[in-house]
């Protein structure tokens, strides 16, 4: 172990021992989701950073926790490679590191997977202070738990991150992104239908501007497959130059459905099953943006229609949490999520006690 490593493992060792709660912490740059400051000492992981190895033939990366995402992507972009997943950065900061912890997937999600698809391998540090290594560099080395992908979206609750191994893709040969002029019922009839045919679907978003709706689909793929679909699906065929800075600005939430957001109105996330149906939301909550052929809706309301939110997404097989808090930006928001089951709050308090038995990291996060 390096002396980078020891340092860090020392300082959870003394947390422990004096049962003083931490918070991991890279770039910050979600730290609007990470809830009420619960006191204690932050843990910077910046300083754990670096690429350690990377095969392009191979089609894996493994780097350090603190590595910036961005230094992370361009490296993968010297090869024409990609993480297909598109994690957004929400901030210049974001780390490597705080990509997985949070498990944030961006607009590709639906039809090539999530963040912990594509986890290999990690290393952590658990809340005795003990260094522990899981996974590996290839997709067929897990025997047990897969405790590499548990830790995609756990917030840092099981461990410090330290550094991990990622399977990564080379950029899809063609691309073309469509549009298509209709409202949310048909768009997601639409989406449903394509979702049956030997398509090269890769992202859609639906948005209403103005009592208009639109849908843009984008398609990924081979040349062949993605000019076949453009000649059979019909839309309009999107020429701008700004086409891939758009679909970013959705990924990080800058488009203007999300920048026009009023101080009042929380930002909602709904999790729904894709042929969930157009739902019908509360008097004065305008019309959701809709992301992943149809299984995310973005709404913005305010506090009082929260229960009524939950209670239409549980409806239809979903569950609804607050993303960016009412009165606050991506920077200061804390989020809330919707509260789990018995049973798995029983299998998270198992998971807690094992590799936490102290409870020192995140402790404002328990339950969530």
């Amino acid at each position: 172990m390096d002396s980078m490593l020891s340092t860090f493992a020392d300082r959870v060792r003394a947390a422990a021992a004096d049962q003083t709660p931490l918070r991991i912490r890279g770039g910050g740059s979600k730290d609007f989701l990470a809830g009420a400051d619960p006191g204690g000492e932050w843990l910077d992981m910046r300083p754990l950073a670096g690429i350690v190895s990377y095969e392009p033939s191979e089609l894996v990366i493994t780097a350090r926790a603190g590595t910036p995402l961005a230094e992370l992507e361009a490296a993968l972009a010297e090869q024409n490679q990609c993480l297909p997943f598109e994690p957004p950065h929400f901030g210049p900061g974001a780390t490597v590191g705080g990509m997985v912890a949070a498990g944030l997937s961006g607009p590709a999600r639906a039809s090539v997977g999530a963040v912990r698809d594509y986890m290999l391998g990690v290393s952590i540090i658990n809340g005795r202070g003990e260094p522990l290594i899981f996974g590996g560099q290839v997709m067929k080395n897990v025997a047990g738990y897969d405790v590499s992908r548990l830790m995609a979206g756990s917030w840092g609750e099981l461990g410090v991150i330290t550094g991990v191994s990622l399977k990564v893709l080379p950029v899809a040969l063609a691309e073309a992104t469509l549009a298509f002029e209709c409202g949310q019922a048909e768009a997601l009839d639409r989406l449903n239908a394509w979702g049956g045919q030997p398509l090269p679907l890769n992202a859609s978003c639906w948005v209403e501007d103005q009592g208009s709706g639109r849908l843009y689909l984008r398609l990924r793929g081979a040349v062949a497959a993605v000019e076949a679909a453009c000649r059979s699906m019909g839309g309009e065929r999107q020429t701008s130059a700004s086409v891939p800075a758009d679909w970013q600005d959705c990924r990080e939430q800058r488009l203007p459905w999300f920048a026009q957001r009023a101080p009042q109105l929380a930002l909602w996330r709904l999790s729904l099953p894709q042929t969930a149906p157009v739902l019908a939301l509360p008097p004065g909550v305008a019309a959701p943006l809709v992301e992943w052929h149809g299984a995310l809706r973005w709404v913005q309301a305010e506090s009082q229609h929260g229960a009524a939110l939950q209670e239409l997404a549980r409806s239809v097989g979903g569950s609804a949490s607050v993303f960016v808090a009412a009165d606050a930006d991506a920077s200061s928001a804390g989020g809330t999520f919707s509260q789990i089951s018995p049973a798995l709050q029983k299998i998270h308090a198992r998971l807690r006690a094992a590799f936490d038995p102290v409870g020192i990291f995140q402790p404002s996060r328990i339950g969530r």
